[in-house]
């Protein structure tokens, strides 16, 4: 944020697009090299692109360009880019310092992770481990499944409850209590599962023809994931995907 605001005084269409992307080390390191404007234009297209290949960028010819580009749009020189010029380098580089600690933070618990007995249950589901996902996004209360399956989907706020108002019934909706953190980690793996899942998204489809909007559809899987689950722990077994033509009826 301090970077972003220190572009945003000295040069905002800089920041604009250089801001997004501080969350790459090549960017980083460009802005320790020439943390000014008119260090990049002095630098020039060919040394941008150049250091921003050398440090791992995959786009390191597009962002030069939108980099050149945005310099364009302002000639003026702000009051207090002398300063800047001091005070970016270091945050750089200190944001740098932070992404390697978070890095190897990461590296320690997913080795932790690695080593607990029902890793490799969780993430024989899909959706709990996409693509590229280093660590499943699971809270501690995985550690031992409570009493059934309907239980648990209680517990996580995924069991659905009727609404009752005196003799009046009006029909069954999500409960918005339960463990918020295990909700949300039920919702995302339902969500990503239905690139990956053929069983998981016929779920969804079915649910979606039923008149349920995304959200609903994409809960009520999440209900049904979480009942499988379950019963995944409690046996110790990994996921064994059925064919959707298999599939048993919406509850």
């Amino acid at each position: 944020n301090r970077i972003r605001g220190l572009f945003t005084q000295i040069h905002p269409a800089l920041e604009a697009v250089v801001g997004p992307w501080l969350e790459h080390d090549a960017i980083l390191e460009v802005i320790t090299a020439w943390p000014t404007p008119a260090g990049l234009k002095r630098a020039g297209k060919a040394r941008i692109d150049a250091r921003l290949k050398k440090h791992g960028c995959r786009r390191h010819t597009t962002w030069a360009g939108q980099i050149v580009s945005a310099l364009e749009h302002q000639t003026v020189v702000v009051a207090g880019t002398d300063a800047a010029a001091t005070v970016l380098p270091h945050l750089a580089r200190q944001l740098i310092s932070l992404h390697a600690q978070r890095a190897d933070v990461a590296a320690q618990v997913e080795t932790l992770v690695q080593a607990h007995p029902l890793y490799q249950v969780l993430t024989s589901m899909p959706g709990i481990r996409g693509p590229g996902r280093r660590r499943p996004c699971w809270p501690r209360p995985w550690a031992r499944p409570p009493g059934t399956g309907a239980q648990l989907a209680s517990y996580a706020g995924l069991a659905p409850v009727t609404r009752r108002s005196g003799s009046s019934i009006r029909g069954e909706h999500v409960s918005h209590g339960g463990n918020k953190r295990l909700k949300r980690a039920m919702f995302l793996s339902a969500f990503a599962s239905l690139r990956s899942d053929p069983v998981s998204r016929a779920y969804y489809q079915r649910k979606r023809d039923q008149g349920k909007r995304h959200n609903q559809a994409v809960l009520a899987l999440a209900h049904r994931r979480i009942l499988t689950l379950h019963a995944m722990i409690r046996n110790g077994a990994l996921y064994d995907p059925q064919p959707a033509t298999k599939l048993p009826a919406a509850a």
